[in-house]
């Protein structure tokens, strides 16, 4: 944070105000949030720090000091940036236009750990930082859920990503060694203490697989789920709303009429929103075997039914289910790349990330990047 402290006085000569805002390990529950299931998420200590303040103008000035990156507008012209990292920022503005409220321009430097295009959230704590932000420094008084609805649409409209609430819900909301069991349907939710921290490490490892190319193919797996929902509403001539509405029994009926791939992305979010579900009473229950051999089942059907894992990260999984120190292991994030989250008894972390490390760059050319993880409380003002 100082460092971007002095960069901000460097390039805009007052003083600004520091805020954080976290990543996100979504512990299981993928692709089921668009589509109003059941979600696991945690927010996590890869974090983006932000150096902000109004400069009484209408001009929002904003450098990223990790890209080495500079670019500027206007609150009264708003349109899309030629650099893919602003459009996160300039979505957040326009919801604030949009919403009528009272904003002027401002100054900004941020930067963080949060690997870009792992799957970890980076453009949520972007967009969550900034509308945070902005809310504390024109004392707005926008209560956080509104903020994390916000944040969601600055994604869907400037960025292009028809995401779930999930990312932008547990950035904000997050709270310190607790998962957060999120119905993305009414949002409902509640905390679950992560008890088993005292024996087990939650280790993220980065396949160095970037996604950023699949943002075509997520938003191909948000059209292939509503098909499959409007298949089954022609033909049961009702209304559901969502694959969280159906049940495996139904989709069942019509296996043989239904586009064999649009059949399996519905067993999948089916079938995962069960896991969620089972998932959150194992933690509550302590019963974290059971969790493990959940995320296990969770990658499988990524992998197979649907089809955004890689070999990397099917590697990854597979190297550890003959390890007796990991509990579970699965791909984390939007897949196409990105992560593993990894279950490991604490006294072998060490052993694992060497052991790991050493197939992974045997196999791929690829040095591993590990982050020994920690669950912390979601977007604040520092100071």
């Amino acid at each position: 944070m100082v460092v971007l402290r002095q960069e901000f006085i460097k390039r805009f000569k007052h003083e600004p105000v520091l805020f954080r805002s976290p990543g996100r390990v979504n512990l299981i529950g993928e692709h089921t949030d668009y589509n109003k299931g059941f979600v696991l998420p945690a927010s996590i200590n890869l974090e983006m720090f932000f150096a902000i303040a109004p400069n009484a103008s209408e001009k929002c000035r904003i450098f990223s000091y990790d890209l080495n990156e500079s670019d500027e507008f206007s609150i009264k012209e708003l349109k899309e940036s030629e650099k893919r990292w602003n459009n996160y920022i300039i979505g957040v503005v326009a919801q604030f236009i949009k919403g009528h409220y009272k904003i002027g321009g401002f100054d900004c430097v941020f930067g963080g750990q949060i690997p870009i295009g792992a799957g970890l959230s980076s453009s949520a704590a972007l967009e969550c930082g900034i509308a945070y932000a902005l809310n504390d420094l024109f004392r707005l008084n926008i209560d956080k859920l509104t903020l994390v609805k916000m944040a969601q649409k600055a994604e869907h409209e400037f960025a292009k990503v028809n995401c779930g609430i999930m990312d932008q819900f547990s950035s904000i909301l997050g709270r310190e060694n607790n998962a957060i069991m999120l119905d993305c349907q009414n949002l409902d939710n509640k905390y679950i203490p992560l008890n088993y921290t005292d024996d087990y490490a939650l280790i993220i490892i980065n396949s160095g697989v970037s996604h950023f190319h699949a943002i075509s193919e997520y938003n191909k797996r948000i059209k292939e789920c509503q098909t499959g929902v409007n298949f089954i509403n022609k033909k049961e001539k009702r209304k559901f709303n969502s694959l969280r509405e159906l049940d495996l029994d139904l989709i069942q009926r019509y296996k043989n009429t239904l586009d064999p791939i649009i059949y399996k992305r519905c067993q999948y979010v089916i079938e995962e929103n069960e896991r969620v579900l089972e998932a959150s009473k194992a933690l509550e229950n302590g019963d974290i075997k059971k969790f493990g051999a959940l995320m296990y089942q969770s990658h499988e059907g990524l992998k197979n039914l649907f089809d955004v894992s890689c070999k990397e990260l099917d590697f990854l999984v597979d190297q550890t289910k003959t390890n007796s120190n990991v509990l579970g292991a699965r791909m984390t994030g939007g897949g196409f790349g990105g992560c593993t989250i990894n279950i490991v008894k604490k006294e072998f972390s060490d052993d694992f990330i060497k052991e790991i490390s050493a197939e992974y760059k045997r196999k791929f050319s690829i040095k591993l990047k590990y982050y020994l993880t920690q669950i912390v409380n979601g977007t604040n003002k520092i100071f």
